[in-house]
């Protein structure tokens, strides 16, 4: 029988103000576009969007 696809897969964020970026998880089954939080950036030390960026 062939493997199925995991449901959770990790997920990059990449700061709209700087280069940071978090690790995050999302389903796949119920989020099926890109996602975007606001959180909070290290770098300019306020909360900014977060875009998602690749699969890692």
């Amino acid at each position: 029988m062939a493997k199925s696809k995991e449901a959770r897969s990790i997920i990059k964020l990449k700061s709209e103000a700087s280069d940071h970026c978090y690790f995050t998880q999302k389903n796949r089954n119920n989020t099926k576009e890109r996602i975007s939080l606001r959180k909070f950036d290290p770098v300019v030390r306020r909360h900014v969007m977060y875009k998602e960026a690749s699969k890692v």
